[in-house]
Protein backbone atom coordinates (compact mmCIF):
# COMPACT_ATOMS: atom_id res chain seq x y z
CA UNK A 1 0.00 0.00 0.00
CA UNK A 2 0.99 3.26 -0.95
CA UNK A 3 2.97 5.26 1.80
CA UNK A 4 0.28 8.27 2.22
CA UNK A 5 -2.42 6.00 1.80
CA UNK A 6 -1.31 3.87 4.58
CA UNK A 7 -1.39 6.63 6.62
CA UNK A 8 -4.66 7.88 5.64
CA UNK A 9 -5.62 4.68 7.22
CA UNK A 10 -4.04 4.65 10.26
CA UNK A 11 -5.63 8.30 10.89
CA UNK A 12 -9.37 6.58 10.59
CA UNK A 13 -9.42 7.77 6.71
CA UNK A 14 -10.71 6.38 3.63
CA UNK A 15 -10.31 7.66 0.27
CA UNK A 16 -13.95 7.92 -1.28
CA UNK A 17 -14.25 7.41 -5.34
CA UNK A 18 -14.17 10.40 -7.38
CA UNK A 19 -17.92 11.93 -7.08
CA UNK A 20 -19.52 12.29 -10.22
CA UNK A 21 -20.29 15.78 -11.83
CA UNK A 22 -23.15 17.25 -10.86
CA UNK A 23 -23.21 19.50 -14.64
CA UNK A 24 -21.29 20.22 -17.74
CA UNK A 25 -17.83 19.65 -16.28
CA UNK A 26 -14.97 16.62 -15.55
CA UNK A 27 -13.55 16.30 -11.56
CA UNK A 28 -10.35 17.55 -12.34
CA UNK A 29 -7.43 18.41 -14.87
CA UNK A 30 -3.76 17.51 -15.27
CA UNK A 31 -2.06 20.44 -17.03
CA UNK A 32 1.90 19.14 -17.14
CA UNK A 33 2.82 18.35 -13.63
CA UNK A 34 -0.48 20.90 -12.05
CA UNK A 35 -3.81 19.26 -11.30
CA UNK A 36 -6.71 21.38 -10.96
CA UNK A 37 -9.50 20.31 -9.10
CA UNK A 38 -13.01 21.30 -9.80
CA UNK A 39 -15.27 21.92 -6.59
CA UNK A 40 -16.04 19.41 -4.47
CA UNK A 41 -18.82 18.85 -2.28
CA UNK A 42 -19.21 17.10 1.48
CA UNK A 43 -20.79 14.47 0.06
CA UNK A 44 -20.68 10.62 1.02
CA UNK A 45 -21.64 7.96 -1.32
CA UNK A 46 -23.05 10.66 -3.15
CA UNK A 47 -25.32 12.33 -0.50
CA UNK A 48 -24.63 15.43 1.06
CA UNK A 49 -23.10 14.48 4.64
CA UNK A 50 -24.17 18.25 5.70
CA UNK A 51 -26.50 20.75 4.61
CA UNK A 52 -27.57 24.52 5.52
CA UNK A 53 -26.21 27.58 5.92
CA UNK A 54 -23.50 28.14 7.95
CA UNK A 55 -24.00 30.49 11.82
CA UNK A 56 -27.57 29.43 10.86
CA UNK A 57 -29.10 25.70 10.20
CA UNK A 58 -25.72 24.47 10.25
CA UNK A 59 -23.17 24.64 12.63
CA UNK A 60 -19.25 26.41 12.34
CA UNK A 61 -17.74 22.67 14.00
CA UNK A 62 -20.37 20.56 11.46
CA UNK A 63 -19.24 22.85 8.70
CA UNK A 64 -15.46 22.34 9.84
CA UNK A 65 -15.73 18.74 9.38
CA UNK A 66 -18.16 18.96 6.17
CA UNK A 67 -14.46 20.68 5.00
CA UNK A 68 -12.72 17.81 5.82
CA UNK A 69 -15.12 15.63 3.21
CA UNK A 70 -14.58 17.83 0.77
CA UNK A 71 -11.00 17.67 0.89
CA UNK A 72 -10.82 13.99 0.82
CA UNK A 73 -13.07 13.82 -1.78
CA UNK A 74 -10.63 16.55 -4.30
CA UNK A 75 -7.78 14.49 -2.86
CA UNK A 76 -10.17 10.90 -4.96
CA UNK A 77 -9.39 13.62 -7.88
CA UNK A 78 -5.64 13.50 -7.28
CA UNK A 79 -5.47 10.39 -6.87
CA UNK A 80 -7.16 9.13 -10.07
CA UNK A 81 -5.14 11.45 -12.40
CA UNK A 82 -1.75 10.96 -10.46
CA UNK A 83 -2.04 7.65 -10.14
CA UNK A 84 -0.85 7.62 -6.31
CA UNK A 85 -1.20 10.33 -3.68
CA UNK A 86 2.43 9.63 -3.20
CA UNK A 87 3.32 11.33 -6.20
CA UNK A 88 1.81 14.68 -4.38
CA UNK A 89 5.25 17.21 -4.01
CA UNK A 90 3.08 19.95 -2.89
CA UNK A 91 -1.10 20.90 -2.18
CA UNK A 92 -0.39 24.29 -3.84
CA UNK A 93 -3.53 26.42 -3.63
CA UNK A 94 -6.86 25.13 -1.65
CA UNK A 95 -10.07 27.93 -2.28
CA UNK A 96 -13.15 26.89 -0.22
CA UNK A 97 -16.54 28.65 -0.46
CA UNK A 98 -18.76 28.65 2.82
CA UNK A 99 -22.33 29.26 2.47
CA UNK A 100 -22.70 31.99 5.09
CA UNK A 101 -25.97 33.21 7.20
CA UNK A 102 -26.00 37.19 7.48
CA UNK A 103 -23.44 38.39 9.87
CA UNK A 104 -21.29 35.04 9.66
CA UNK A 105 -17.45 35.65 9.01
CA UNK A 106 -16.17 32.54 10.34
CA UNK A 107 -15.31 31.49 7.03
CA UNK A 108 -11.45 30.84 7.70
CA UNK A 109 -12.46 28.59 10.15
CA UNK A 110 -14.53 26.36 8.20
CA UNK A 111 -11.79 26.24 5.80
CA UNK A 112 -9.22 25.09 7.80
CA UNK A 113 -10.97 21.88 8.32
CA UNK A 114 -9.40 20.94 4.94
CA UNK A 115 -6.35 22.74 5.85
CA UNK A 116 -5.81 20.56 9.11
CA UNK A 117 -6.40 17.53 7.11
CA UNK A 118 -3.78 18.25 4.41
CA UNK A 119 -0.90 19.31 6.53
CA UNK A 120 -1.59 15.87 8.98
CA UNK A 121 -1.71 13.69 5.68
CA UNK A 122 1.17 15.88 3.87
CA UNK A 123 3.17 17.35 6.79
CA UNK A 124 5.19 20.06 4.39
CA UNK A 125 3.63 18.74 1.37
CA UNK A 126 0.15 20.19 2.57
CA UNK A 127 1.88 23.62 3.53
CA UNK A 128 -0.61 25.92 0.64
CA UNK A 129 -1.73 29.57 -0.06
CA UNK A 130 -5.66 29.70 0.53
CA UNK A 131 -8.49 31.89 0.33
CA UNK A 132 -11.95 31.15 2.10
CA UNK A 133 -14.74 33.11 0.18
CA UNK A 134 -18.31 33.43 1.73
CA UNK A 135 -21.39 33.00 -0.54
CA UNK A 136 -24.81 33.06 -0.27
CA UNK A 137 -25.72 29.45 -1.61
CA UNK A 138 -24.10 26.85 -2.87
CA UNK A 139 -25.25 23.33 -4.71
CA UNK A 140 -27.67 20.99 -2.88
CA UNK A 141 -27.82 23.64 -0.30
CA UNK A 142 -23.81 22.70 1.25
CA UNK A 143 -22.61 24.39 3.67
CA UNK A 144 -19.35 24.56 1.80
CA UNK A 145 -17.59 24.06 -1.28
CA UNK A 146 -13.34 23.33 -1.99
CA UNK A 147 -11.22 23.23 -5.02
CA UNK A 148 -7.79 22.49 -4.98
CA UNK A 149 -4.04 22.90 -6.70
CA UNK A 150 -1.62 20.39 -6.97
CA UNK A 151 1.81 20.00 -7.97
CA UNK A 152 2.23 16.17 -8.59
CA UNK A 153 6.10 14.82 -9.31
Amino acid sequence: MPKIEKKMEEMGLKLPGVAKPLAAYVPGVMDGKTIYTSGQLPSVDGKPAYTGHVGAECSPEDAYEAAKICALNALAIVKDLAGDLDNVEQVVKVTGFVSSAPGFNGQPGVVNGASELLAKIFEEKGAHARSAVGVSELPLNVPCELEMIVKIK
